[in-house]
C-alpha cells in the first residue's frame, strides 16, 4: 500500500527515481545552506554600506555593491533551494 503522507507523484517511484529525487533534495539543502551563509556576510556588509554611501565620492561604492552582490546570491540560491527542497523530506 503506498503512503498517503506522500504527494500522490512520490508514491510509486522506482528505486533509481527515489536515489535521483535525494539529490535534488540534497542540492537544494546545500543552496539554502549557501544562501543563510551569504545571508551572514551580507548582515556584516550592512554594516558598512551606511558609512560607504554617504562618505564615498561619486559612483565609488564598493561596499554597497559587494552588499548588492550578496543580496543577489540570496535571492537566486535561496529561490533555487527552495523550489529543489518541493515535496516531502526524507526522515533518516
Amino acid at each position: 500500500m503506498a503512503n498517503s503522507l506522500l504527494p500522490p507523484e512520490e508514491r510509486n517511484l522506482t528505486p533509481d527515481q527515489v536515489e535521483a529525487l535525494d539529490k535534488r533534495r540534497d542540492l537544494g539543502h546545500t543552496f539554502l545552506v549557501i544562501a543563510g551563509q551569504f545571508a551572514v556576510i551580507a548582515t556584516v556588509l550592512l554594516l558598512w554600506v551606511g558609512q560607504d554611501l554617504s562618505y564615498s565620492p561619486g559612483w565609488a561604492h564598493p561596499m554597497a555593491y559587494y552588499f548588492l552582490i550578496a543580496v543577489a546570491i540570496i535571492v537566486v540560491f535561496g529561490i533555487t533551494g527552495i523550489a529543489l527542497r518541493r515535496g516531502t523530506p526524507r526522515i533518516d
